[in-house]
């Protein structure tokens, strides 16, 4: 039995929560989420929170499911209460992005800027030219987002140019030594 999977998900203020034929609906102030449930794993709710368990004896793999699966609803629930948040840094001379109704627009020492559609249900916002903040419900989608954005120009160890999160740290290389003897 799973410990996470025990922990009871609480129900946020302003949020409502619907399971019906194995499928689990959140909705709350930030937006609409669901999730199809696995193969014996369940949920129900019950005094203002949702219990999340599992039947091992009919479905094998159950048990592995169920501490994911209560993450899931946690960030489900979470997301759409208080919403996730994922920063990057655009570091770079000349380097810069701005934000055009739903389309990213990033100029990284490409011949051509590079263009983004950011997906319904996640926002950008440009700070300082450099700084770009994505906020959405789906903590799932915002990760692939980020994921997406810092891969048109991963950070490069020499001189740390390239898309990263804020959090990130870049182990910097020495280069070449000019003039040794």
């Amino acid at each position: 039995m799973s410990r996470v999977g025990k922990v009871p998900v609480k129900i946020l203020q302003g949020v409502k929560v619907e399971i019906k034929d194995g499928k689990i609906k959140v909705e709350g102030p930030k937006g609409k989420l669901s999730h199809e449930l696995a193969l014996g794993v369940s949920a129900k709710v019950d005094n203002g929170a949702i219990l999340v368990s599992c039947d091992t004896k009919t479905v094998g793999n159950a048990s592995s499911l169920h501490g994911l699966t209560r993450t899931l609803v946690h960030n489900m629930v979470h997301g759409v209460h208080t919403g996730f948040t994922r920063e990057l840094d655009i570091v770079g001379v000349g380097y810069r992005a701005s934000v055009k109704g739903s389309v990213l627009s990033m100029t990284l020492g490409f011949s051509h800027p590079v263009d983004y559609e950011l997906p319904a249900g996640i926002t950008a916002k440009v700070e300082n030219n450099t700084h770009i903040v994505l906020n959405g419900a789906d903590k799932i989608l915002i990760g692939m987002v980020a994921a997406k954005i810092r891969s048109f120009k991963e950070p490069e160890p020499y001189q740390g140019k390239g898309i990263k999160y804020m959090d990130e740290h870049i182990i910097r290389k020495q280069g070449k030594a000019a003039g040794a003897k």
